[in-house]
């Protein structure tokens, strides 16, 4: 996750962090948190443990408790559609995610608060996008990890 991040930093908020989350959620559920969290810690590292890290320890988990509420027998003609969707709405409201502790950080009132977001919803929307088409592929992988799964000791 942190090394497709990296490649991608020359694209605004395009990245494929949603799309791994899923994957690995709808195919490790419970045990997704481990590469997730050390995901976070890695990007801490690396660039700084610092105040725009912090919303990163609640902010990929609502993708990965959202993805954890689908039904896992969900029809797959339904999933293709829905995935993806979830997807681009967790990057559309990255900035609206962020914004709470953002607001209680710097002590922001609801107004300077909607103002943050409104001046970052240009790149929400870019996330969004982004995020649509990296979802499309949550589906596919997550078949070919949980084949490869199966085939392998791992699943033991």
């Amino acid at each position: 996750m942190f090394v497709t991040r990296v490649i991608m930093a020359a694209l605004p908020n395009i990245h494929l962090l949603g799309m791994f989350i899923m994957v690995l959620t709808l195919v490790f559920r419970v045990k997704a948190l481990i590469p997730l969290y050390l995901y976070v810690f890695i990007e801490g590292v690396f660039a700084g443990f610092d105040i725009w890290w912090m919303p990163y320890l609640y902010i990929w988990t609502i993708l990965w408790g959202i993805t954890m509420l689908l039904p896992k027998r969900m029809p797959k003609k339904v999933s293709y559609f829905i995935v993806p969707i979830i997807c681009a709405l967790h990057g559309l409201f990255f900035g609206v995610l962020y914004a709470p502790l953002q607001a209680l950080l710097y002590g922001y009132d609801l107004e300077q608060t909607l103002v943050w977001i409104s001046l970052g919803f240009t790149f929400d929307i870019l996330h969004s996008v982004g995020d649509l088409f990296a979802g499309m592929l949550v589906i596919p992988l997550a078949d070919v990890l949980r084949k490869i799964l199966a085939k392998s000791s791992l699943n033991r």
